[in-house]
C-alpha cells in the first residue's frame, strides 16, 4: 500500500498575497498604504482609508471652526476690513504699528496679565486646600461637594446679576456692613475701577473652585495612603504632610490647572461685562484684551475688523507664550 501525497490547499486571498518566484512586487501594492503581507483576519479586508473616514467628522469640524478662522484672523490683520464686510485693502503692518502705539491696547493687556497673575495661583491653590477637606468619607460630605460644584453649573450671565445685586451700593454686602457698623458709607465695588477687576477676579475664582476641586479630587486618589500613615507615623503633622506628600502627588495637575486657569484668565470677557457694564468700568479702565477686540473690532460704526485682528493675534501670542511656558516648567518638573 502506497501513501497518497496531497497538495496543500492554498489559503482564501494567498492568490493575491504570493508572489511567484523571481517576480516584482506589484508597484501599486507598495504605494497604497493597507495590511502587511502576512495578515489574516479582518485586516485582510480592511480599506486603508476605513480609519480616515471614521474621523473624518472631527477632523472637519476643526477645520471649519479652528484651522480656517484662525488663518482668517491672520489675513485679516493685514488689511482695513470692515466689521460688516465690503472691500478691504492691504494696509501692511499698519495695525501691528497702531497697536503698539495705543494706550487703550497696553492698558487692556495689562489688565488681563494683572488678571492671570492674581488668579491663577489662588485658583491652583484654593481648588486643592477644598478637595483635600472634601476628600475624607465623613457622613453628608456629598452634600458639601454638590454645594462647591453648584457655581459650576450656573450660567455666568446668571451669576455676574447675582454678583451685580449683592454687590451694589444699596445691595447685600454693603448693608450688612453698614448695619453691622464696619463701614459707614458704601463701598464702590461697581464704580470703582480696581475693585471692579478685584470683584470680577473673585467671581472667576468662586464660579471655578469647583470645577477644579473635581480635577484634584481625580489625582489626590493616586497618592498613596501609605506615605500619610508612615509620615503620621513618624510625627509629621498635617500641615508637613500636605507640603511633602500631597503636593508632590498632585504636582501634575496643578501644572494642568494652571495652565487652564492662565488661558481663561487672558480670555475673561463675561466677568468684566456683568460688573463694569458695557463700557469695562469707568472711562473702559477695566477692559481686557477680549473686552478691547470687541469694542476695536466689532463695532458696526466706528470698528475696524483689520485692528482687531491683529489685537487678536497678539492675544494668541501672548496665550501661546503662556502654554509654551507652563510646558517647560513641567518637563523641567519631571526631569
Amino acid at each position: 500500500m502506497t501513501a497518497q501525497i496531497t497538495k496543500p490547499v492554498p489559503l482564501p486571498g494567498a492568490e493575491r498575497t504570493a508572489s511567484a518566484p523571481g517576480a516584482r512586487p506589484s508597484r501599486l501594492r507598495v504605494l497604497l498604504p493597507g495590511p502587511a503581507a502576512d495578515a489574516n483576519g479582518a485586516a485582510m479586508y480592511r480599506r486603508w482609508w476605513l480609519p480616515w473616514l471614521w474621523t473624518a467628522p472631527a477632523i472637519g469640524c476643526a477645520v471649519v471652526f479652528g484651522v480656517y478662522p484662525f488663518i482668517n484672523t491672520v489675513l485679516l490683520s493685514f488689511t482695513d476690513a470692515k466689521p460688516l464686510g465690503g472691500a478691504a485693502g492691504f494696509v501692511g503692518l499698519d495695525n501691528y504699528t497702531r497697536m503698539l502705539q495705543d494706550d487703550d491696547f497696553w492698558l487692556a493687556t495689562r489688565n488681563s496679565i494683572l488678571y492671570a497673575l492674581i488668579v491663577v495661583p489662588l485658583m491652583v491653590l484654593l481648588p486643592l486646600l477644598l478637595a483635600v477637606l472634601v476628600e475624607k468619607n465623613l457622613p453628608g460630605i456629598g452634600f458639601f461637594r454638590s454645594a462647591f460644584y453648584t457655581p459650576v453649573l450656573a450660567s455666568s450671565v446668571v451669576v455676574g446679576l447675582s454678583w451685580q445685586w449683592l454687590l451694589a451700593d444699596d445691595g447685600l454686602v454693603n448693608t450688612w456692613l453698614e448695619k453691622a457698623h464696619l463701614i459707614r458709607s458704601a463701598i464702590p465695588f461697581l464704580s470703582d475701577s480696581w475693585l471692579i477687576l478685584l470683584s470680577a477676579m473673585g467671581l472667576t475664582l468662586w464660579k471655578g473652585l469647583g470645577w477644579y476641586m473635581v480635577f484634584y479630587l481625580a489625582a489626590l486618589g493616586n497618592v498613596p495612603k501609605e506615605l500619610h500613615e508612615a509620615a503620621a507615623m513618624d510625627g509629621a503633622g498635617a500641615v508637613r504632610r500636605f507640603w511633602h506628600i500631597t503636593v508632590p502627588g498632585v504636582r501634575q495637575a496643578m501644572m494642568l490647572v494652571g495652565t487652564l486657569t492662565g488661558i481663561g484668565s487672558l480670555r475673561v470677557f463675561t466677568e468684566i461685562y456683568m460688573l463694569g457694564s458695557s463700557t469695562g468700568g469707568p472711562g473702559g479702565a477695566d477692559r481686557t484684551l477680549p473686552f478691547y477686540i470687541r469694542d476695536v473690532g466689532l463695532d458696526p460704526i466706528t470698528g475696524n475688523a483689520g485692528y482687531g485682528s491683529a489685537v487678536s493675534v497678539a492675544l494668541f501670542l501672548l496665550t501661546l507664550g503662556l502654554t509654551l511656558l507652563a510646558q517647560r516648567l513641567t518637563k523641567e518638573d519631571e526631569a
